[in-house]
């Protein structure tokens, strides 16, 4: 109830709605965050104030807090972290940001992986460290094990039973192997080392180990000194608590043994010859399989499930990016209120990310949270690299993995006075006012305030659910700990996209199928089946698709059994999972397994196996479609056409769906099937604000809407299951060719730095790099290009196609606004034109890269950071001076299209 509480706080009635084509309100939950960090907690009052108006006018919701290292020279201005005057300027900081309307995250800790000067070496991350040592028979075996921490001490031999020498040992201790019989022995110590990590990345005063998140007592004391050092920061002024990816280094923890005894059944003291590769290839996967269910499962119980309880204490909601652990990342995502995805490095062009972006969003859509976060746009591009046209197709793609709320990564505090281009941090993008493009960069964020209102109401509509068998990735002889990256999943050879589920993942992305994944311990605690339709999370799901899957425990094979006597409908791919995890007690498992099978009466049919249980069915066979097919799954038709995606949700009036061309190929115009019956179907435009209702009709027993989209653009769908009347969409209609707009173009420079070069004139349109002015070729900054023309003809409306621009335009026809553009394809409808004597502006704004470039070209001394100070995208050290001059301005070309007035196609 608390969670649901605070949620309700943080957004009031968010998704009121005032009718068909309104959009609905947005508040700070529906705006894009950003990260916002704190060099060396360097900061103010009066600067956190500025920076908090800038950012609130820009059109960001909230910030995350993250105190890191400083500037060199700052020395003097550095607050010490958790100090009374840094808690206090928290405070205000939150506080400011309620009056601008925003919100405030942070996480318990400064930099990344939570720790700090006041964890112990006994709190500390460790690592379990196995070493093996030969042993003759009748031979004996010393060690001083003085001041270390031994967890167990064990001897083996082939065919005799292991020896457990010792159990937490101190001090000096001997052995002696037994003479004759079996040999030789081998003398096998397990023991965990700490401290492993420190706080990566800290912030001056935040220095120390990093936490074991394993060990329930290390982070229950962590939390406590933490609230003890932030007594004065009133409980839910900070909105979530936030984790980072995990990247804690550490395989152990002094709590490990007693919890692996305790829920494997087995005394891993016991096994140390598996945990180091040693015995048959089964027995030492099912050994590491169990080993690395614990930590997830410690993972759980003894970190995300304690942290997410203190943040409630604390007036405030977790938020967690599981990605990079060695837990189960669904169930990890689950224990939270927020679970936050990310996306790092350039746009993908294949479905990767949303293989894995899908994973936080699942667990949300499962477990019931309404909102799924992403760390948006780390490493994009290089360095003042990144321009808008690549943040929106980036945010699209994280749009169509389900993520309803993006947080920028991010913003850096600079205090006012330092040269340009500030501080800032060592990874991009660059989300401040020292970037060129922030200039435009409230439209795009209009645009995301849209989309995710829309993706924030109603409920997820996906078709199927799709189980995660990560017992399959468990099962593996080799290695010890093993982390699911959020990176290169979609490599053949990943945790991800290198097994069956990843396949099966892009064929339903590919064939128009929604889903979710789910996992064990999700399938348990939210999936059932009441009147037959399986329901998690107020979301309704068609069927579970269970990929190739070797190992299942019992419990899920009797879970998905149970669904199906309930009246769901269970397909497996391929065959039956033929055998169990793990070591304890394999053979009875093993036959529990078979004897659950059993309850599936199978018959051969077209193509694939059906059997019944109670008052549902379980599908099996080779062909996906087929299986599909047989469970009445719908398609969306529209993906057949390359690069058009979609995500659905269910509102209490219909449909809603997300559309986004990713490609580069054909556009669409045309009539679009629907999924969904829809007795209408709006269209709203999340990048103009642009709405009204389409052209449809009825084929068959499918609903088709006529769409309009190029590559590179979005629109949402309303589809009404009742009649709807409204304004018509206004679709383009050519009434005749593109006509070239010709005359003097005249160039002024109006705004950024280092200077404001000379302006220029040309019969034809030209950026303003490389034409030999070096002003305008280290230039950041906007310049208005303005062209006098007259009408080309006599249509009501006409399309201006502003051809390449570098890198996004505001345009401006006879003094009227006609919008900014910031993506592709740059083009705006300029409605009725003048006879003559017509006054195009085009203000253009470039990137940051050629003055950047121009800095080191001149040997500035401007990456005055510590510890890693300001890297390239290969983390070696930044230098621009190379780069050749980045192409800016409106290079074209530019057209008008007549446009024939009404509603014709």
């Amino acid at each position: 109830m608390l969670v649901a509480a605070c949620l309700t706080i943080a957004a009031p009635r968010a998704h009121a709605q005032a009718g068909p084509l309104a959009w609905s309100a947005v508040g700070r939950e529906q705006r894009p965050w950003t990260r916002w960090w704190w060099l060396g907690s360097a900061v103010d009052s009066a600067g956190l104030t500025r920076e908090l108006r800038g950012l609130a006018a820009a059109g960001f919701g909230g910030v995350e807090v993250t105190a890191i290292y400083g500037a060199k020279g700052a020395d003097s201005a550095y607050v010490p972290y958790l100090s009374p005057r840094w808690v206090q300027l928290l405070r205000h900081a939150a506080t400011e940001a309620r009056r601008f309307g925003m919100g405030l995250d942070m996480p318990p800790g400064s930099g990344w992986r939570t720790g700090g000067p006041f964890v112990p070496e006994a709190d500390a991350s460790a690592s379990l460290r196995v070493t093996a040592e030969p042993v003759p028979s009748g031979g004996t075996w010393s060690a001083d094990l003085t001041g270390k921490r031994i967890e167990a001490v064990t001897a083996t031999a082939p065919g005799a039973a292991p020896v457990l020498v010792a159990r937490l040992p101190a001090g000096p201790l001997r052995w002696t192997a037994p003479a004759g019989g079996a040999g030789p022995w081998t003398v096998y110590i397990a023991e965990t080392r700490a401290p492993v990590d420190e706080v990566k990345r800290p912030a001056p005063g935040g220095e120390g180990h990093a936490i074991d998140p394993f060990s329930a007592s290390a982070v229950r004391h962590f939390l406590a000194a933490y609230d003890e050092r932030t007594r004065a920061l009133p409980n839910g002024l900070v909105r979530a608590w936030f984790h980072d990816s995990y990247e804690y280094t550490g395989t152990g923890s002094p709590e490990l043994f007693d919890t692996f005894r305790r829920l494997r059944g087995y005394d891993l003291a016991l096994h140390l010859p598996e945990l180091l590769g040693r015995g048959s290839a089964d027995s030492v996967a099912r050994v590491k399989s169990d080993y690395r269910e614990t930590l997830s499962d410690m993972l759980l119980a003894n970190f995300l499930g304690p942290l997410t309880a203190w943040a409630h204490t604390r007036g405030g909601l977790s938020r967690n990016q599981a990605h990079g652990s060695p837990g189960n990342l669904l169930d990890l995502y689950a224990a939270v209120d927020i679970p936050e995805t990310e996306i790092f490095g350039p746009v993908d062009t294949t479905d990767a990310n949303r293989l894995i972006n899908k994973f936080a969003s699942s667990a949300a859509h499962v477990s019931g949270k309404p909102l799924a976060s992403a760390e948006s746009f780390t490493w994009l591009e290089e360095h003042f690299s990144v321009a808008l046209d690549e943040v929106k197709r980036a945010a699209d793609g994280m749009f169509l993995g389900g993520i309803n709320h993006l947080l920028y990564h991010g913003t850096a505090y600079s205090p006012a006075g330092i040269a340009w281009p500030g501080w800032e941090f060592y990874a991009s993008a660059e989300f401040n006012p020292r970037n060129a493009f922030w200039r435009d960069l409230p439209a795009f964020n209009r645009y995301v305030a849209r989309v995710q209102s829309e993706l924030q109401r109603g409920r997820p509509d996906e078709d199927v659910l799709l189980y995660w068998p990560v017992w399959d990735n468990w099962h593996d002889p080799a290695g010890l700990r093993m982390d699911f990256n959020v990176r290169d999943v979609g490599r053949t050879t990943s945790w991800l996209g290198g097994k069956p589920v990843g396949d099966v993942a892009k064929a339903l992305i590919a064939t128009g199928v929604g889903f979710d994944y789910v996992s064990d311990r999700l399938l348990a605690a939210h999936v059932t089946a009441p009147n037959g339709r399986l329901q998690a999370g107020g979301a309704s799901y068609r069927a579970i698709v269970v990929p190739p899957t070797q190992h299942m425990p019992v419990e899920t094979m009797r879970r998905l059994l149970n669904l199906a006597r309930d009246g769901a409908t269970v397909v497996f791919l391929g065959a039956l999972p033929t055998d169990v995890p793990g070591l304890a007690e394999l053979e009875a498992r093993r036959g529990a397994l078979a004897a659950e099978e059993k309850r599936v009466r199978i018959a051969d049919a077209s193509g694939m196996r059906t059997g019944v249980v109670g008052r549902g069915r379980v599908l099996v066979g080779d062909s996906l479609a087929t299986l599909l097919d047989a469970a009445g799954v719908r398609r969306e038709p529209m993906t057949a056409r390359a690069g058009v995606h979609f995500i659905r949700r269910r509102t209490d009036a219909g449909h809603s769906y997300f559309v986004a061309h990713t490609g580069n190929g054909d556009a669409v115009d045309g009539w679009v099937a629907l999924g969904v019956r829809a007795a209408s179907v709006a269209i709203l435009d999340p990048m103009t604000g642009r709405t009204g209702f389409a052209r449809t009709r009825r084929q068959g027993d499918r609903t088709e809407a006529y769409l309009q989209l190029d590559p590179g653009e979005s629109l949402i769908l309303r589809a009404f299951d009742r009649a709807v009347t409204g304004a018509a969409w206004p679709y383009r209609t050519p009434a005749g060719a593109p006509v070239a707009l010709r005359g003097r173009w005249t160039v002024a420079f109006v705004d950024g730095g280092p200077t404001l070069p000379k302006g220029f004139s040309a019969d034809s349109l030209l950026p303003w790099t490389g034409l030999g002015d070096a002003d305008a070729d280290r230039f950041a900054g906007t310049a208005r290009y303005a062209l006098r023309f007259d009408a080309p003809g006599s249509a009501s409306d006409y399309l201006l196609d502003l051809g390449r621009v570098e890198a996004s335009a505001r345009v401006r026809l006879n003094g009227r606004d006609l919008g900014t553009l910031v993506a592709r394809p740059f083009r705006v409808r300029t409605g009725p034109l003048q006879p003559s004597g017509n006054v195009l502006e085009v203000e253009v704004t470039n990137l940051s890269a050629n003055r950047v470039r121009d800095l080191d070209v001149r040997g500035v001394p401007w990456k005055i950071f510590r510890d890693i100070n300001y890297v390239n995208l290969d983390y070696k050290p930044f230098d621009a001076s190379t780069w050749p001059v980045r192409t800016s301005g409106l290079v074209g070309p530019a057209t008008l299209t007549p446009l024939a007035s009404g509603p014709r196609m």
